[in-house]
């Protein structure tokens, strides 16, 4: 990770020495990082306190597909609290989940999406204003989630394929997954994640329909292609996934300045997003 020069500003390489030069600033801002699946890495005193991508699911997509909050619950929380400076003492005080809970998914969302960014090439970014997001009170130095992105790409890359791979992969049920389909051994979470493969879904479209995590899903299958109950299928060019790939198009906003009267310019495309390294593990959203 390089740091930016402060005698002469210049463009960061890519997001992760920008996310280093925000933090070095302590900026309220949010990165708005265009490709696919694309995304907004969201900075409060040059912390991240959020990942939002359609590469994995958000706060909202964990507590609503999984169950804990109902549609009409958050509908509800959203309307009284619009800028989400308060959601986890709504969620509370309305008896649905905890602070404590919240936060741990929140966390969780945070790891997952800067995990999400990492699977792929970035196309441009440009620093915005800082938008709203939901949030908890919990922050994430720059430096721990790109080395605990580094550790989950290594965790799944192996001599089958890296983990961009697996999760570009379409994966089905083989014919050996009947056989050993009613097996005490396995989980009732294994079990759902073996239930949803039908050979249409990848993983982060099995993420988004059980409420999970797209890296906890993606160990999973790891796990059941070990066992010769999936395999993996490369998705054809062009062939969409089952859920949105992009963000809604959002107002262009200026780059915010930086110290020395300069600009942090937008990057210029064909560098990597996340150049990340081992570090202990962070909570996951299951």
């Amino acid at each position: 990770m390089t740091e930016l020069n402060t005698r002469q500003p210049t463009a960061p390489r890519n997001v992760s020495s920008l996310l280093a030069s925000l933090g070095e600033q302590k900026r309220n801002c949010t990165v708005l990082v265009t490709g696919t699946p694309g995304g907004a890495i969201h900075l409060r005193a040059g912390l991240v306190v959020a990942v939002e991508t359609p590469g994995a699911p958000t706060v909202e997509g964990l507590l609503l597909r999984s169950g804990r909050v109902t549609e009409e619950a958050w509908a509800a929380v959203c309307a009284a609290d619009p800028h989400h400076d308060r959601t986890a003492a709504e969620l509370a005080g309305r008896g649905l989940i905890g602070a404590g809970e919240f936060e741990v998914v929140c966390t969780a969302a945070v790891f997952d999406g800067a995990f999400a960014l990492s699977l792929t090439t970035p196309e441009s970014w440009e620093v915005s204003e800082a938008m709203p997001v939901v949030r908890s009170g919990r922050t994430v130095h720059p430096e721990r989630l790109i080395r605990e992105s580094s550790n989950r790409l290594a965790v799944l890359s192996d001599e089958r394929g890296s983990a961009g791979e697996r999760a570009r992969s379409r994966v089905r049920r083989t014919p050996a997954a009947e056989a050993v389909e009613a097996t005490p051994r396995r989980s009732a979470r294994l079990q759902a994640v073996l239930d949803a493969a039908d050979g249409r879904r990848t993983s982060r479209d099995i993420a988004f329909t059980l409420g999970r995590g797209l890296y906890p899903v993606l160990l999973d299958l790891k796990r059941l292609e070990d066992e010769g109950t999936i395999e993996r299928e490369t998705r054809a060019p062009g062939r969409p996934s089952t859920a949105p790939r992009s963000l809604p198009p959002r107002e262009t906003l200026p780059d915010l300045a930086a110290p020395g009267g300069g600009a942090l310019p937008r990057r210029v495309p064909g560098t990597n997003s996340l150049q990340p390294s081992e570090s202990p593990g962070p909570p996951t959203a299951r």
